[in-house]
């Protein structure tokens, strides 16, 4: 399996965002960005090299095409997809993840997410780069098929759950009978797919969201703390000690600070 490696420390530049339809006049296309990366989520059948490598592109797939990487796509038919092209950091910490990819039940709310980058994308670049980057982690996130117990889209299908549903109480029973799985079924198999239990990893997602709100938002503490689903303060405030290192007003930007790069 084909697979990239990127930096996701700091927001990515959106750099070109929008919903392309090819297949229309011609069957093959080629491109190559040299200092951009290429995400897309499909919504067809069709072939892609990424730099010689060959996937078979399906609705709901998603490839991630690093900078200076040739891609050749052969269409079918008119073929529609969503796209960012993104300037990404090259320093910190490197995540790995496969080129092409299924979302699997992920892929409704990651087009969501997808829209709204497409969406803020002319007039509110940072709201787009902070999509961007919700999108890049949601995506490196995914369960690998080789790991998930022989059910991979059931823990994809919990992990979309957990994410659409951080700012409301969730429990484990709840998921377990969202995704059609019972309690201690789903529990072995997401600790087969992602290391981690669900409790953990609930509590690591809602207190990364509300590290990335503080730094890049002007959202008030309160609303942060019930946008992730900590809505008692005395809690939120321990939460952020613990998992971030410090209180949620000293992980704030300070007033007058560089806003984040367009």
């Amino acid at each position: 399996m084909q697979r990239v490696r990127l930096h996701l420390d700091q927001p990515p530049e959106v750099v070109g965002a929008g919903i392309a339809v090819h297949g229309l006049t011609t069957a093959e296309d080629r491109f190559r960005l040299p200092e951009l990366w290429q995400l897309h989520l499909f919504d067809y059948e069709a072939d892609l090299w990424i730099g010689g490598t060959h996937h078979l592109i399906r609705p709901g797939h998603i490839s991630l095409i690093p900078a200076g990487v040739e891609a050749r796509f052969l269409y079918r038919g008119p073929s529609q997809h969503l796209y960012l092209h993104l300037r990404l950091s090259e320093r910190g910490r490197t995540v790995e993840t496969p080129a092409m990819r299924d979302a699997g039940p992920a892929a409704p709310a990651l087009a969501d997410v997808l829209r709204r980058a497409i969406t803020a994308a002319p007039d509110a670049p940072a709201q787009a780069s902070a999509e961007a980057w919700a999108a890049l982690w949601r995506i490196v996130r995914l369960p690998s098929s080789e790991h998930a117990g022989g059910s991979p889209q059931a823990v994809t299908a919990a992990l979309a759950h957990i994410e659409q549903h951080l700012p409301l109480p969730i429990t484990v029973p709840e998921i377990a009978a969202a995704v059609g799985l019972s309690h201690n079924h789903l529990t072995r198999l997401f600790h087969a797919a992602t290391g981690t239990t669900v409790v953990a990893h609930i509590r690591r997602r809602r207190l990364e969201r509300a590290g990335h709100l503080l730094r890049e938002s002007t959202l008030s503490i309160p609303a942060i703390a019930a946008a992730v689903g900590i809505p008692d303060l005395q809690a939120f405030n321990k939460a952020c000690r613990r998992e971030l290192g410090a209180s949620p007003r000293a992980l704030r930007k300070p007033l007058g600070s560089d806003p984040p790069a367009p």
